[in-house]
C-alpha cells in the first residue's frame, strides 16, 4: 500500500474528509482535512478543531510507520475557509456554494470566473462520473444583480430540473474537472468582517485557515 493510500484510508476511517495532501522535497508531509456533514465528533460544530488535527496526527504517524513512509515532519490542518475543490465528491458536497475557479485555457478571453456551483445541464458520461459541473454566473447587464441567496436557490433548482436559466443570469458556465486549473470556495465572512473561528485550548479563538503544526520527526 502506498503512503498516499495510507493517508486516505486513515483520514476517512476516522470520519473525516481528505481535502488535499502535499509532500515537499524538504520532507514535509502536509495533510488537509475537513469535517463531514451529519457526522458525530467529540466536539460539536462544522469546522475542524485542534483536537481533530491532533487525533488524526497520532493515527497517521502510526499508520505511516507501518509502510516506512519517507517523511521528516507531518503537519495536519484545516483546509481553510477558501478550501480547494479537487474531487467529484468535493464538488457534489458543495453544490449551491459560491466558488472561484480558474481554467487551464481561456474562455471568452477569461480564465477566472466566480459564481454558484450547480450540477451540469448536459447528459453525458462525464456528468455521471462526477467530472462535469456548472457555474451560475451573474449577468452584468441585469437590471438588478442576482443576490447570493437567489443564485444558490437557482443552482439547486437547476440541479433538480425545476428551473431554467432566467434573464437575470448571463449563463451557466459548464466545465469538466480536466478543464480547470484550480477551484476554491469563496470565504464566508461574518458581519464583523472576520472568517469563521475554531476554538484552540491554548490561544482561545484562532482563524480556521490557520495551520496547526502538530507533527514531529519521524522515528
Amino acid at each position: 500500500m502506498t503512503w498516499l493510500k495510507v493517508v486516505e484510508t486513515t483520514v476517512s476511517g476516522l470520519g473525516y474528509e481528505l481535502v488535499d495532501c502535499e509532500r515537499s522535497s524538504s520532507g514535509l508531509l502536509r495533510v488537509y482535512l475537513d469535517r463531514l456533514p451529519n457526522q458525530a465528533y467529540d466536539l460539536p460544530g462544522e469546522v475542524v478543531t485542534v483536537d481533530d488535527c491532533e487525533k488524526v496526527t497520532r493515527q497517521l504517524q502510526y499508520a505511516l510507520e507501518t509502510v516506512e513512509a519517507d517523511y521528516q515532519r507531518l503537519e495536519v490542518s484545516s483546509p481553510g475557509v477558501d478550501r480547494p475543490l479537487k474531487t467529484p465528491a468535493h464538488f457534489a458536497r458543495f453544490v449551491g456554494a459560491e466558488i472561484e475557479l480558474s481554467l487551464k485555457e481561456p474562455f471568452q478571453g477569461r480564465r477566472k470566473f466566480s459564481g454558484v456551483l450547480c450540477e451540469s445541464q448536459h447528459a453525458d458520461p462525464a456528468v455521471e462520473a462526477g467530472q462535469a459541473w456548472g457555474l451560475v454566473l451573474r449577468s452584468p447587464d441585469a437590471d438588478k444583480p442576482l443576490s447570493k441567496t437567489a443564485a444558490k436557490k437557482l443552482a439547486k433548482d437547476l440541479a433538480s430540473g425545476v428551473a431554467q436559466p432566467a434573464q437575470e443570469v448571463d449563463e451557466v458556465l459548464g466545465f469538466t474537472l480536466d478543464e480547470i486549473r484550480e477551484a476554491r470556495l469563496v470565504p464566508e465572512v461574518t458581519f464583523k468582517g472576520r472568517s469563521r473561528q475554531v476554538a484552540s485550548p491554548s490561544t482561545g479563538d484562532v482563524a480556521v485557515d490557520e495551520a496547526q503544526e502538530l507533527g514531529g520527526q519521524k522515528k
